[in-house]
């Protein structure tokens, strides 16, 4: 049974003062958090077992990781950046393999088709690459594999991507993991120099990718899972068609002044809107407006 790790310990420093009341992972995409969403297409992978770490308001990671039937909440008293909570797990004993995503992230990969080409690559394990040329740090050989990481090891040329943040490891590189490493980068510069790069999947690099770590990016995740669930607006706990709210997401219903209209906006819980009121492009919260 494969084992899947999503990674919700950070800080979320960009969308701050939204995330002084909850972690980012938390912070409602339309109808329902990253963490469950990534928990959703996890499980659609057949058995799995969750995992997610936690630091950062860690009491809200670990009761929703309960409503949501996580087995492991794996707490960090400081922040062990990626690698240190994948040697955990397996040191731990888990075993099948472990599948990681990132718990600030709103993507729509195929998460069995990245690990069917990841076991099928024979590399002992595999990172998803999107094409996202701001960022596009990994460098690609012309079998596949890992040849470099801009600005810190290896080859600077080859196809290039950015690391989506989804990666597989088999049990085999889990061991050869050091418990104290911090950054997962200098684990796979020592595969690389050991001759045992990893697989990098690029058949997916151009599907839909959201770093929402910014307002920009929060606004972007609420658009595309609007348009996945096929709806133009969301209003407390369901779909409106409101003529009120055009391309919006509400989540303070009882604030709202019955006169208010909002367009292409997101207010979240403790949102200060005013009688007669058109919001147009902002997302609000309490004591925060961020216009885009």
């Amino acid at each position: 049974m494969m084992n899947v790790l999503i990674l919700a310990a950070g800080l979320g420093t960009r969308l701050r003062p939204l995330t002084l009341d909850m972690p980012k992972p938390l912070v409602p995409v339309v109808d329902a958090s990253v963490l469950e969403l990534q928990a959703q297409k996890a499980r659609q992978l057949g058995e799995v077992v969750l995992h997610v770490n936690a630091h950062y308001l860690a009491d809200q990671v670990e009761a929703e990781a309960a409503r949501l039937g996580f087995e492991k909440v794996w707490l960090e008293p400081e922040i062990l950046g990626t690698a240190g909570p994948l040697s955990r797990i397996y040191r731990a004993g888990y075993r099948g393999g472990l599948l990681v995503m990132n718990g600030d992230a709103y993507c729509q990969f195929d998460l069995a088709r990245f690990v069917e080409a990841a076991v099928s690559a024979g590399a002992d394990f595999a990172l998803l690459g999107v094409d996202f040329p701001k960022v596009n740090t990994l460098r690609v050989d012309s079998r596949g594999r890992l040849s470099g990481v801009l600005k810190n090891f290896g080859e600077s040329e080859g196809e290039a991507v950015t690391f989506s943040g989804v990666s597989w490891y088999s049990d085999a590189a889990l061991s050869r993991m050091d418990a104290a490493e911090f950054n997962i980068v200098n684990f796979w510069k020592s595969e690389v120099d050991a001759g045992r790069p990893p697989f990098v999947d690029m058949s997916q690099k151009d599907a839909l990718w959201i770093d929402m770590g910014s307002p920009e990016g929060l606004k972007r995740a609420c658009d595309a899972r609007r348009e996945e669930l096929g709806i133009d607006s969301w209003v407390g706990n369901a779909p409106s068609a409101d003529s009120r709210f055009v391309r919006s997401v509400v989540k303070c219903v009882a604030d709202i002044p019955a006169d208010a209209s909002f367009t292409d906006s997101i207010l979240y819980e403790g949102a200060t809107v005013q009688p007669g009121e058109s919001v147009v492009r902002e997302i609000r919260g309490r004591g925060f407006c961020w216009k885009l």
